[in-house]
């Protein structure tokens, strides 16, 4: 049976220098890493120290603190713009295949608008002209994801990235992989406990990003999701050591050594690796 190649993303929350949590992710047993841009970020560096250790770079994560101005007009929006353009010229330069973007940042009303489409179509078509897929996240503001997956779904480079920890307190428990599994080029994995609020209202706090097993996830479920949609490629996971201000679900990863949390986390990647292959 071939082997599942599992992968963890670099996480300023794990405390060290990013070169050295790859040497600690690799020496954790994981075959891949994924990288979060970031404007100072030397991402040749990364790549590069990366390759010599024989770790594929799954993908970079474009930084979405600037995602609700790409739905202006204006220079936030064009300064939100340039921001993606620059990590599409990253992900080429260094041979990074996939940058996985939010649609938006924020909670309440939601505008999707052709503003925002034109913003996004800009880093699609860049993105398109340089050979690099776009993975398109769901987080909240569902409607704006909704919004791109349909302007661009004729794009062989744009795709879906799937966050199970995202769907269950951001999306609702929706099936979202009905909609774009089809789609599907990467998972960012993680638990959490979904929903806190008794009137059903989202927020960021309930976004754990625990390791699997320790939420409410049907972790059955998603791997018969993952399978009924043909997905072969990286598990990706994205995973928190630090708690939510006035929440403490993280606390026990965060006072653990982090070579003993990312054995836990390798063993865990493994439990869901095997019931993939083995439904």
């Amino acid at each position: 049976m071939k082997k599942t190649k599992l992968c963890l993303g670099l996480n300023s929350q794990f405390e060290k220098e990013n070169k050295e949590q790859i040497a600690l992710i690799k020496k954790a047993g994981f075959d891949a890493y994924f990288i979060n841009w970031k404007p100072d970020l030397d991402v040749k560096e990364l790549k590069t120290y990366g390759d010599e250790l024989g770790m594929i770079c799954q993908s970079m994560h474009a930084p979405f603190g600037k995602m609700a101005d790409m739905w202006e007009e204006g220079e936030k929006a064009e300064t939100a713009t340039n921001e993606l353009l620059r990590c599409v010229e990253d992900c080429f330069e260094n041979q990074i295949p996939i940058l996985v973007c939010h649609c938006f940042i924020g909670f309440g009303p939601e505008n999707p608008n052709e503003t925002g489409v034109k913003n996004f179509e800009k880093v699609v078509l860049k993105a398109k002209e340089l050979g690099i897929k776009i993975a398109f996240e769901n987080t909240e503001g569902e409607s704006y994801l909704d919004t791109l997956m349909v302007a661009f779904e004729k794009y062989e480079n744009v795709g879906f990235c799937w966050d199970t920890g995202h769907e269950m307190c951001y999306n609702h428990s929706k099936d979202l992989l009905a909609k774009y599994g089809s789609r599907l080029i990467g998972t960012h994995l993680n638990d959490n406990l979904g929903i806190s609020s008794e009137e059903g209202v989202i927020t960021y706090l309930d976004d754990l990003h625990l390791l699997p097993f320790d939420g409410i996830a049907d972790w059955t479920g998603i791997v018969k999701r993952l399978n009924q949609w043909g997905f072969e490629d990286i598990l990706t996971f994205e995973l928190n050591t630090k708690s939510k201000p006035g929440r403490h679900e993280n606390d026990v990863y965060d006072a653990m050594e982090l070579e003993d949390y990312l054995a836990e986390v390798y063993k865990r990647a493994c439990q869901v690796a095997e019931m993939k292959n083995n439904k």
